[in-house]
């Protein structure tokens, strides 16, 4: 396959970015996305250039750090992928491929497509946990837990924080992360004692770093590579209405 990638180029936060063009030739269909930004990194290493700048881990779609946009759409075409995860015979010969980093106001470009997304983790700070004693792993699994909230908490905590909900979000909403994360634990017994305290703080944490608000276009569920339901996002609706009117630190 013969490839043009538009590649968005930034050599830090404080300055201005650009497109670059890069033509590669015989890309394998077999090439994960990012097998394919490594075979064209190696080339500029050669040609003595700087290779172009993007975050992975796992390579797995378990760490999420992979985001980018492709051609419009964070992680690419396919529905439920991470970038890592999408392959090269996705596209046809010939294509003119657009990369560029996830674009928020919460999410500083630190260089070409890696985004700071510490955002996420001081919001996980100011409330996503459960501070109560609940003793061994064999104590935990003496708690009865009814199925149906064991499962909604499992599918919330499918969560990988990757951030494209924020890049499909028109408002660059963090929503549906946030509704992820209290959901997950506002849904088992030992995450009762915290729930509204939680939800407000982490609440307000979103909006202190800038991120915008929701207005329910569901562009977050469709670009989640979890499939995270943003019915999520009715239920911390829920939570932060409650805790306003009963108190954070009240039973449910």
């Amino acid at each position: 396959m013969k490839l043009t990638l538009h590649i968005w180029r930034q050599a830090g936060p404080n300055v201005a970015g650009r497109f670059e063009t890069y033509q590669l030739d015989d890309v394998s269909p077999h090439m994960s996305f990012l097998e394919m930004l490594d075979v064209l990194n190696e080339r500029l290493i050669a040609e003595g250039k700087e290779p172009v700048a993007f975050e992975h881990d796992c390579r797995e779609g378990i760490c999420g750090s992979c985001g980018m946009v492709i051609n419009g759409r964070p992680h690419g075409p396919r529905k439920r992928t991470t970038a890592c995860q999408l392959h090269m015979r996705m596209f046809r010969d010939g294509d003119e491929l657009w990369i560029e980093p996830w674009r928020a106001r919460a999410f500083p470009v630190l260089k070409d497509l890696i985004v700071d997304r510490s955002a996420f983790d001081r919001i996980i700070a100011a409330g996503g946990y459960i501070s109560c004693h609940t003793g061994g792993v064999p104590d935990a699994n003496a708690i009865p837990v009814p199925k149906p909230a064991a499962d909604r908490a499992f599918d919330a905590a499918a969560c990988i924080g990757c951030g494209a909900c924020v890049a499909a979000c028109p408002n660059a909403s963090a929503m549906l992360f946030v509704a992820a994360k209290v959901a997950h634990l506002g849904s088992l017994p030992q995450g009762q004692p915290e729930r509204y305290r939680r939800v407000r703080r982490m609440v307000e944490a979103m909006e202190s770093e800038g991120f915008g608000h929701c207005s329910n276009h569901y562009e977050c569920e469709a670009a989640c590579p979890k499939g995270i339901s943003v019915e999520y996002i009715a239920q911390l609706n829920r939570d932060l209405r409650r805790a306003a009117l009963v108190g954070e630190e009240v039973l449910p």
